[in-house]
């Protein structure tokens, strides 16, 4: 882990995840510096400390289709810093927050990436909003995302649908 700056290890035992083991687990496992043991008896306990002793077996997996948004919210929920993506039970990967973070989060606002990113304030307001899409140097702009505060949005959605529009809504809980 230390060389390969590896974070986590997911466990596997005869195909079945079974656990994880993090870089911190394994600090607060491994004996203080302070301990009286010599360098000999110290490498003789880390030879018998087995990785089921010290591996988390609560673990936070997600489905293999579960969207980006709805695995930061678990991830979130469970106060987890990586998520062990599964399919038919079998581990397929690892989602960590430095991957929410560096390939999504980034690349939405812009960092890191050519260009500005301009913030309009109090631009809810119907008029607002109006004067700023129906701007000239706004063409060629795909998307449009909206954050409201209103509870019951399927009426709204209704209607941008009937109007021949493509639009998805971030499901509340995860």
């Amino acid at each position: 882990m230390e060389f390969h700056n590896i974070q986590r290890l997911p466990v596997v035992d005869k195909g079945k995840l079974v656990g994880i083991i993090t870089r911190n687990r394994l600090l607060r496992n491994y004996p203080s510096q302070a301990t009286p043991l010599s360098h000999w008896e110290l490498n003789y306990l880390l030879a018998k400390i087995k990785v089921k002793d010290i591996m988390k077996r609560e673990l936070v997996t997600v489905p293999l289709d579960v969207t980006v948004e709805q695995a930061i919210a678990i991830a979130q929920k469970n106060k987890v810093g990586s998520l062990l993506v599964v399919e038919d039970g079998r581990l397929v990967g690892i989602a960590t927050t430095n991957d929410f973070f560096y390939r999504i989060l980034n690349p939405l606002m812009g960092i890191g990436e050519e260009g500005e990113r301009i913030i309009v304030y109090r631009a809810g307001e119907p008029e607002a909003t109006a004067k700023v899409i129906t701007m000239p140097s706004l063409e060629g702009a795909s998307d449009l995302v909206l954050q409201l505060v209103e509870k019951d949005v399927t009426g709204l959605i209704k209607e941008l649908r009937e109007m021949g529009l493509s639009v998805d809504l971030r499901p509340h809980k995860a």
